[in-house]
């Protein structure tokens, strides 16, 4: 087991006062990491909990909870406990079972660090676990990327120790340790990938090659190497990223290459959104950037949507449908939900350029209300020139996502400013304004 010290200070894993949640299924795995770190806490200077997920899957999965709350209880380990539906979630995202359970339990462990009741998640895998990965990976038609397996450490958050130590020494341990440990039914079910190539293709291969998990781990740890090298060549002005989206200029996609693929996946990765993205979606993307038309969306795994915005390629996850709620016209600050900020103020000396927005206070009708598009709107350009909203703001290039979420200031169907990008000809100040409303918009 000197495995785990040795990556836990190779890869600076901890650090003195962390304080580290342990994602225990009850497994032989977990069972071995949590009685490991917890025997080693104080050498280590950390302190260390429990978190156990119940998916709700399988018969035995809430007495494998009870088991792990009961072990923790017994020994004086604080331990956070959940249950999840995976099932449903996996149905409304379209994932595999597979799929939805992972997203499931990171859900839960991201609300661990948001909620900063710790600092770090353990994760068990092992590196029987680390040799599966890697093939699952190039049956899928990886890159080097994938092929670099799962990493020891991601985000300075997860950490996973125990990649270089085998189920024998971990079985060992928990013998020598007399530790409890519970049995996952569903590890037999071949239906499921992993447990197809653990219980019928690793023992082939282990037939003809005795290390073929430490060569495989090895092999993956090279492209790691490569991988490394290739993402330090890109440039991080090749992706624009702003509240949770991402965006990428549409020459990069013109005559697609390796680069084009990884600046795609630094892209998500930029957002934080961890997805089973495969060759062929990383193909589906390049092909919609260069012969769909504006607006064209496609849906990918883990609910990320990539968007075809005139000069852009977008990526996100978001899903936010429009909103009818509406917003007085008010001096002061306006939070508008999804949007950002609009501050107004009532100036009688003012500059040209001092504010988003400048217009006269007494062009401004009485019943204008902050709100969000409608059909039927019509907007005058500052300058002249009425055009319906949708076409001016097909005209201007505001991508159809933005449209929606851009609330107007309109009286009746009249739009008088469209906040962060015009305003109407009608409330424009010129020599005879005497007040004048400042109106300041500030995206979130």
């Amino acid at each position: 087991m000197d495995n785990i010290i040795k990556n836990i200070k190779k890869y600076n894993m901890l650090r003195v006062g962390d304080r580290v949640a342990v994602a225990c299924s009850g497994g032989k795995d977990s069972m071995c990491l949590l009685n490991f770190l917890w025997t080693h806490k104080d050498e280590l200077g950390i302190t260390v909990c429990a978190v156990n997920v119940d998916h709700d899957i399988r018969e035995n999965s809430a007495n494998d909870s009870k088991f792990v709350i009961n072990y923790c209880e017994k020994n004086n380990i604080k331990i956070y406990s959940f249950k999840v539906n995976a099932k449903k979630f996996s149905e409304d995202k379209k994932l595999t079972l597979e799929q939805g359970a992972r997203e499931c339990r990171y859900r839960v462990f991201k609300s661990l660090i948001q909620k900063n009741l710790v600092d770090k998640i353990a994760l068990a895998h092992h590196m029987q676990d680390q040799a599966e990965t890697i093939l699952l990976n190039i049956f899928r038609g990886t890159g080097t990327h994938g092929a670099s397996g799962m990493d020891y450490v991601r985000d300075d958050i997860y950490l996973r120790p125990m990649l270089d130590t085998s189920k024998s020494a971990i079985s060992a341990y928990i013998e020598s340790n007399d530790i409890p440990y519970v049995e996952d039914e569903t590890n037999e079910n071949n239906e499921y990938n992993r447990n197809y190539i653990r219980n019928q293709i690793m023992p082939l291969i282990r037939n003809r090659w005795q290390n073929a998990d430490s060569a495989i781990v090895s092999f993956g740890n090279n492209c790691r190497e490569d991988d490394n090298y290739i993402e330090s060549t890109i440039s991080d002005d090749a992706i624009i990223t702003e509240d949770g989206i991402a965006r990428i200029y549409i020459n990069y996609f013109i005559n697609p290459t390796p680069y084009t693929f990884r600046l795609i996946l630094r892209a998500l990765k930029s957002i934080n959104l961890n997805t089973n993205i495969e060759k062929k979606h990383l193909k589906m993307i390049c092909n919609m950037a260069l012969e769909s038309e504006n607006g064209t969306k496609i849906s990918l795994p883990n609910g990320l949507t990539v968007i075809k915005e005139y000069n852009f390629v977008t990526f996100t996850n978001r899903n936010i449908k429009p909103s009818s709620k509406v917003y007085p016209f008010t001096k002061g600050k306006l939070d508008v939900s999804n949007f950002g900020l609009i501050e107004t103020s009532t100036i009688k000396k003012f500059k040209v350029g001092e504010y988003t927005h400048l217009i006269d206070a007494t062009k401004l009708p009485k019943d204008a209300i902050w709100r969000f598009r409608k059909e039927g709107d019509v907007f005058e350009k500052f300058g002249g020139g009425t055009n319906s909203l949708s076409d001016y703001l097909i005209d201007k290039k505001i991508p159809l996502r933005l449209r929606n979420l851009t609330p107007v200031l309109a009286s009746g169907n009249e739009v008088l400013i469209i906040a962060g990008v015009e305003i109407s000809d009608k409330v424009k100040v010129d020599k005879s304004t005497k007040t004048a409303y400042g109106i300041n918009v500030v995206r979130f």
